[in-house]
């Protein structure tokens, strides 16, 4: 995940010094304290920032509540995350619609920020959440910029109102306003403003969008900025802020390599919340903006909320009902498993998702080397079989194979690959699904659990001992033995009182209550 990535990496190693600390002196404070400032000044957060946090962290580290803790290292950590949710903008600020329809939205923001792309972006947001959103075209000075929102808002599938052609020709305070009448009358509930943006910040751009302010009056100034713009964050949103006073920040960009200082600044800085994020050139790369979430990512503690959010968008309970039951059944087919991966694809990138869990960023190059287009072969591999075949993979022969490979432009040996890896899935998948465990390739079977290879009864035949004394008192220990050796199972917990097998209903009952 390009998120905040050299940041994280450096933050991640200063706390992995910590580790072997049994206590922190002031000196291991201030070395982390300064390892700290170093790496945010990198990442082109602003100096005022950097001052404030680092003294907020030194400050609490040299505390009581670290000198008494167990383990002080994850107390520093815990420390750093608290104080990065804090000039994160604390907690999770949501769109505030009016009580009386439609909501007016407004972008503001320098030219190429990507406010024309992130209209879609929102509109298409609003819609998936039941709203009844409508763009307008008021930047009316970048040439071609009424098209691109004209082509955004069909790829969103959301209405664009562009009545003049743009290009230099219109008023863009007119439009506004008309936008709302129309809103009104074609019962749209939310009306985002797409505004001209400059090179740079100057008088006659903040004139434009204070007069398109004041005449549409809108519930929410959204001020999109690009991550990637480094130390200018402050000084551009400073001149917006005294210029439009917007309510919210929205970064773009934060996919790429960026050094991500002025999503820490900007919120700091001018007391506005961050409240969405954009990242990706996809309309589906958006999502609201969690202080507490991004800081996990940061310190590379993981995201799993926002993971769940996101798979549970993408994946129909219902459907993942039946797949169940077909598993359970032995009816799980390579159609299913084609479902399965296209419902895997809906819900983003691969290597995002695997981007927010804890510890990831260990697994940087292999996330940089994932290459996200092997789904996209498997589809092409399973689509070229004919309906008979997906539903019995058993009938794939040689000459099948082959001409499978040839309509997806592939290898017999790429297709033996998925065939095994299929049979081995759903092998293990029927496995679990009742209730057992899986042998997992190259590891032997699990102690305790039910699976492995019987043990052989018995080993060799013992020699008759000659004296009858003894041989009496030998049987005698021998048929002692089972009663004194304690009943259990093969995971370590005692068995029945008195050393007798549990009965039927005792066993159905156990099943009940483990949920099989």
């Amino acid at each position: 995940m390009a998120q905040f990535g050299s940041l994280s990496d450096r933050l991640t190693e200063t706390f992995r010094n910590l580790r072997s600390k049994g206590r922190l002196t002031p000196s291991d404070v201030d070395g982390t304290v300064r390892e700290i400032r170093r790496a945010l000044l990198d990442a082109d957060v602003a100096l005022e920032v950097v001052k404030a946090f680092t003294a907020s962290v030194r400050e609490r580290a040299l505390s009581d509540e670290v000198n008494r803790a167990l383990n002080p290292a994850q107390q520093v950590v815990q420390i750093v995350n608290e104080e990065l949710v804090g000039i994160l903008g604390g907690q999770q600020r949501r769109l505030e619609f009016a009580k009386k329809p439609p909501t007016v939205i407004m972008l503001a923001g320098l030219q190429g920020a990507g406010k024309t792309t992130l209209a879609g972006k929102l509109g298409k947001w609003l819609k998936k959440d039941g709203h009844t959103p409508m763009l307008v075209a008021a930047d009316l000075q970048r040439p071609n910029a009424v098209q691109q929102l004209q082509v955004v808002g069909e790829q969103a599938g959301v209405h664009v109102f562009a009545p003049e052609p743009g290009n230099g020709v219109g008023d863009p305070v007119k439009v506004a306003k008309n936008a709302i009448k129309a809103a009104i009358d074609q019962q749209y509930d939310t009306v985002i403003v797409d505004t001209a943006g400059r090179l740079g910040v100057d008088a006659e751009l903040m004139k434009q969008a204070a007069n398109i302010r004041k005449a549409v009056d809108p519930d929410e100034v959204l001020f999109v900025i690009d991550a990637m713009i480094g130390q200018d964050a402050v000084n551009t949103a400073r001149a917006f802020q005294e210029g439009v006073d917007f309510t919210g920040v929205v970064l773009s960009k934060l996919d790429g390599d960026a050094r991500g200082g002025a999503a820490l600044s900007v919120a700091s800085v001018t007391g506005r919340p961050i409240m969405f994020a954009s990242t990706g050139e996809s309309l589906d790369d958006f999502e609201p903006f969690h202080p507490d979430r991004m800081a996990s990512r940061i310190l590379d503690l993981g995201d799993i909320l926002s993971l769940i959010e996101q798979a549970q968008g993408a994946f129909d309970e219902e459907e993942a009902r039946k797949v169940a039951d077909k598993i359970a059944t032995d009816n799980f087919t390579l159609n299913d498993f084609l479902q399965q991966m296209q419902q895997l694809r809906k819900a983003g990138s691969i290597k995002g998702m695997l981007g927010m869990l804890p510890g990831a960023k260990g697994m940087r190059e292999a996330l940089d080397n994932f290459d996200e287009r092997e789904i996209v072969r498997t589809e092409a591999i399973i689509q070229s079989m004919t309906p008979q075949e997906r539903e019995l993979p058993k009938l794939l022969n040689g000459s099948r194979r082959l001409r499978i490979a040839r309509g997806a432009g592939s290898t017999v040996t790429e297709v033996n690959a998925l065939v095994n890896r299929f049979e081995q899935a759903a092998k293990m998948m029927k496995t679990v699904a009742r209730g057992g465990v899986p042998q997992m390739p190259g590891m032997g079977p699990i102690p305790g659990m039910h699976g492995g290879k019987k043990q052989q009864q018995g080993g060799k035949k013992k020699s008759k001992v000659g004296n009858p004394a003894k041989r009496a008192a030998l049987a005698a220990g021998a048929s002692a033995a089972p009663q004194q050796a304690p009943q259990g199972s093969g995971l370590g917990l005692g068995g029945a009182k008195g050393g007798k097998a549990p009965t039927e209903e005792e066993l159905a009952s156990l099943q009940k209550f483990l949920g099989r």
